[in-house]
């Protein structure tokens, strides 16, 4: 089982950390430790950047901003700190943090530590002999729903995370504030974006149900236990938490939920094994959560094109660094044909009301 723990790699050019700033910083918070600083760096993500850290025998996780961003909201490393210090108590999957540091000395940008969380991450191809049965695709598929719905009962007033959102007019700040995004970071013409941001402000449903929301909620950013790939052990990248309509959530995960009915350009593009035997489809996923928490679900096709232009804006945004020169990741390459995908099935599902 162990062959399916999700492991570090070498670290990717220009993005190293100065270890030699690095190291008296960490042996100043862990004394006990001795041994040289090994660093490697976990090869997924596109967003903020993470780093498995060995003190000696202590082992850390370091996470970071991305090299080049401008978008400082987007990157708040206190923010995501102070979420996790709260969350970990009352949601057992959130991962416990260590420390912070605001001293751009150290790595170049605000910086904290955590404990790792070791085990098992799906992601578009599964691990070569990996077992992963029609049945076990379906129990996981309820897990990483019930997980979604554990996350949305969470009293995050009495857990001190009241202040963290303001759910009144959240939905149409997150249609407005993604539309500026979208042309802060422009790079190509997309004929899609005009109709779909009018249909939004057009077709915006009241927001009726409120909770602590993830808001990249998908099959690798959760960890799975290695020895029962169907139990959820932690849930990774809250840099986008805050608290606002529980069904922007729905909307997320469903956009990264692929079927294997969807055209083959959403097929080429999906984020996880969701197309396997034994996985719900988006329908039986919005059925489900609708039966563990009695929301109403009669405008989730809304929320699934939003979801799908949000995502859309997001890789705009990391390829517009990639295209300014200011990353030199060669997977950001590709990413217009990811745009033009996305905001593709965002205006389909708009105009269909299917999801």
């Amino acid at each position: 089982m162990s062959d399916f723990l999700d492991r570090p790699t070498a670290i990717r050019s220009g993005e190293e950390l100065n270890a030699a700033a690095l190291e008296p910083y960490l042996r100043q918070h862990f004394p006990k430790e001795s041994g040289v600083l090994e660093v490697r760096q976990f090869p997924a993500g596109h967003s903020n950047l993470t780093y498995s850290l060995k003190l000696g025998t202590k082992e850390l996780v370091l996470r970071r901003p991305p090299f080049g961003s401008k978008v400082k909201s987007a990157h708040d490393m206190s923010r995501e700190f102070r979420v996790l210090s709260k969350l970990h108590s009352v949601y057992a999957p959130a991962p416990e943090v260590l420390l912070y540091c605001d001293d751009d000395s150290i790595v170049g940008a605000p910086f904290y530590v955590m404990q790792p969380v070791h085990g098992t991450i799906l992601r578009r191809k599964l691990p070569h002999g990996l077992d992963f049965s029609a049945e076990k695709a379906r129990r996981l598929s309820k897990s990483f729903i019930d997980n979604l719905v554990l996350l949305h009962r969470v009293d995050y007033t009495a857990a001190g995370l009241a202040d963290l959102g303001k759910p009144e007019g959240y939905l149409e700040r997150q249609v407005r504030g993604w539309t500026e995004r979208y042309h802060g970071s422009k790079t190509h013409d997309y004929p899609e974006v005009e109709k779909i941001t009018t249909w939004m402000q057009q077709r915006m449903p009241p927001s009726k149900a409120v909770s602590l929301i993830h808001n990249d909620y998908k099959y690798d950013n959760v960890v799975l236990d290695p020895t029962d790939i169907t139990t959820i052990v932690g849930v990774l990248d809250w840099e986008m938490c805050t608290i606002g309509d529980s069904l922007t959530d729905l909307g997320t995960a469903l956009a990264y939920w692929v079927d294997k009915t969807d055209p083959q350009e959403i097929q080429e593009n999906r984020w996880g094994p969701t197309t396997e035997p034994g996985s719900f489809t988006r329908e039986e996923f919005v059925h489900h959560y609708a039966q563990n928490t009695g929301g109403d679900v009669s405008r989730i096709a809304f929320y699934l094109a939003f979801a799908r232009f949000k995502l859309a804006v997001i890789v705009q945004q990391i390829y517009y660094r990639y295209h300014q020169g200011l990353t030199k990741d060669d997977r950001f390459a590709a990413m217009p044909a990811t745009i033009q995908m996305l905001l593709r099935a965002s205006l389909h599902t708009a105009q269909s009301g299917q999801i």
